[in-house]
């Protein structure tokens, strides 16, 4: 299903104009932004380790990691820069290596989604079929998460997908380090980056730790609240939810106005940067109880883990390596 255009919205030619317009500066300052977060964040505790600044640094870590990928994300729809090959080379080596993910193989995995949205075709479909779960099986994906099992399990996937039918370590080292030489290239950089600082441990324990645990816990929550117990599949403004978030969320959970992901549907030539006043303009021409909005994540949580123990899931279980 293709995107419903953005004047059956009542957008006028300068509103859409003003939702379209992209920026080097902002794309620079956002990527910016991202990456201060994670090295003050290491800052912090490597200057005051203790254990509160351990739980601030790798919350904050993680979001941020997330942060990438959604940088990422915005890259994949080229809005990330005004410059094709700024947004391309930054989206990729900036934002989705240092993370694990391909901005070229996400970018036509992404586009489908947005044309098939909710619908059959949907790659991400599996993603928000089977709910509504019941809690104690989402307690359980969380949990999953929090250790680091999730996110052990998918890079190992991702990893015996690169390699691929390759016979021997040789060749199976080959074909992976050409399908995720990035990832490795940008991981080695940054270790030594933290081992010329002294921090070398950082890596670890800041870096993929968080890695494997709070960014697979909150991209999880992240995707149930886009997707999972919307309205309508052919409804482009019940199949896909936005989710009001305070600073503290924003912080901990969806960064970069990821929450604003119907917007994101509806508009989808708009900057992330944008999509608060996309809502603005959709909320000002009387839209709001047509759309599909929640007011928290909390609430998005208890619909989504209301199905009874009994009621088993409703939708696909096929495993996926999507997670942005």
């Amino acid at each position: 299903m293709m995107s419903t255009p953005s004047n059956e919205y009542g957008l006028s030619s300068a509103e859409a104009a003003s939702l379209r317009a992209r920026s080097n500066l902002m794309g620079g300052y956002l990527v910016a932004h991202a990456w201060a977060l994670i090295l003050g964040s290491i800052a912090l505790f490597a200057v005051w380790p203790n254990p509160l600044t351990l739980v601030v640094a790798f919350v904050v870590i993680g979001n941020r990691q997330l942060g990438l990928a959604i940088l990422m994300h915005d890259a994949a729809h080229r809005l990330l820069f005004a410059d094709p090959q700024l947004n391309d080379r930054v989206g990729a080596w900036l934002c989705g290596a240092p993370v694990g993910a391909s901005l070229q193989r996400y970018r036509p995995y992404h586009l489908s989604h947005h044309r098939h949205t909710q619908q059959a075709e949907d790659p991400d479909l599996i993603l928000s079929a089977p709910f509504p779960i019941s809690r104690q099986s989402l307690r359980r994906k969380l949990v999953r998460d929090a250790l680091g099992i999730t996110g052990y399990q998918r890079r190992m996937e991702q990893f015996q997908q690169a390699m691929g039918e390759a016979v021997g370590w040789r060749a199976r080292a080959q074909a992976l380090w050409q399908t995720e030489r990035a990832f490795f290239m940008s991981n080695l950089i940054l270790l030594a980056v933290l081992t010329l600082a002294g921090v070398w441990w950082a890596y670890f324990l800041l870096w993929l730790a968080p890695l494997l645990t709070w960014y697979q816990l909150i991209s999880r929550l992240r995707n149930i609240a886009e997707h999972a117990v919307v309205g309508p599949a052919d409804d482009p403004l019940r199949n896909t939810r936005t989710t009001l978030a305070g600073p503290l969320m924003r912080l901990v959970l969806a960064p970069y106005w990821v929450n604003y992901h119907l917007e994101h549907h509806l508009f989808v030539f708009t900057p992330c940067w944008k999509l608060p006043q996309a809502h603005r303009l959709l909320i000002a021409k009387g839209l709001r109880n047509r759309m599909e909005v929640e007011t928290s994540y909390w609430q998005v949580i208890r619909k989504a883990c209301s199905a009874s123990p009994a009621s088993g899931p409703r939708g696909p279980r096929r495993k996926t390596v999507s997670h942005i």
